[in-house]
C-alpha cells in the first residue's frame, strides 16, 4: 500500500497492514487513538479515511470522508437557539474527551463499512466461480459421456464385425 502512496508523492505516516476479517473495537481503537494524538500533536493538518462503502452485494463506492478538523458545525442554529446550557465539566473538558471517542467511532464505522464491502465482494467472486465450474463440470461431463458413447459403440461395431466374418 505505502507504494501507491509513495509513487503519487503521499507521505505514509501510519500504515495499518492488517485488520481480522471480523474486526472489533479494541483493535482498532489504538489505530484511531494515535491517528488523533497525532493530528494534536501537529503531525498533519487533516484526517482523510477512503474506504469502500458496501451499497449492495454486487455493488460497492469509494468514499472518502474529512474526519478532522470538524468542520461541519452550523453556527446559525446556535444563534437561534434560545436554551442556554450549562456544562460541568467546562465544555472544552467535554470535547476533549468526546471528539476522539467520535474520531474513534467514525474510523471503526468505516472498517466495518469496508469489511463488509469486502465480504460481498468475495462472495460475489466465489458465486461466480461456482457457477462456472459447474459449467465446466457440465461440459467435461457431456464431453466424456460421449467419448465412453463412442468408445462403447466402436467396440460393439468390432465384435459384431468379427462375428460376421466367422460366418
Amino acid at each position: 500500500m505505502q507504494t501507491f502512496f509513495k509513487a503519487r508523492s503521499m507521505n505514509v505516516v501510519l500504515e495499518v497492514p492488517s485488520i481480522s476479517d471480523h474486526p472489533i473495537f479494541a483493535e482498532i481503537k489504538d489505530v484511531a487513538r494515535n491517528t488523533v494524538q497525532m493530528f494534536e500533536d501537529g503531525v498533519f493538518d487533516e484526517v482523510f479515511i477512503v474506504y469502500n462503502h458496501h451499497v449492495n452485494s454486487i455493488s460497492q463506492s469509494i468514499r472518502n470522508e474529512k474526519l478532522l478538523p470538524l468542520t461541519e458545525f452550523h453556527e446559525n442554529e446556535a444563534e437561534h437557539d434560545l436554551t442556554t446550557y450549562e456544562f460541568e465539566p467546562s465544555e472544552g473538558e467535554i470535547l476533549e474527551v468526546l471528539l476522539p471517542q467520535y474520531v474513534e467511532s467514525l474510523i471503526f464505522g468505516a472498517i466495518l463499512d469496508a469489511k463488509a464491502a469486502e465480504h460481498a465482494a468475495r462472495m460475489t467472486a466465489m458465486r461466480s466461480a461456482t457457477d462456472n465450474a459447474t459449467d465446466i463440470i457440465g461440459d467435461l461431463s457431456l464431453q466424456y459421456n460421449r467419448a465412453r458413447q463412442a468408445a462403447i459403440t466402436q467396440e460393439i461395431t468390432e465384435i459384431i464385425g468379427g462375428v460376421a466374418a466367422l460366418e
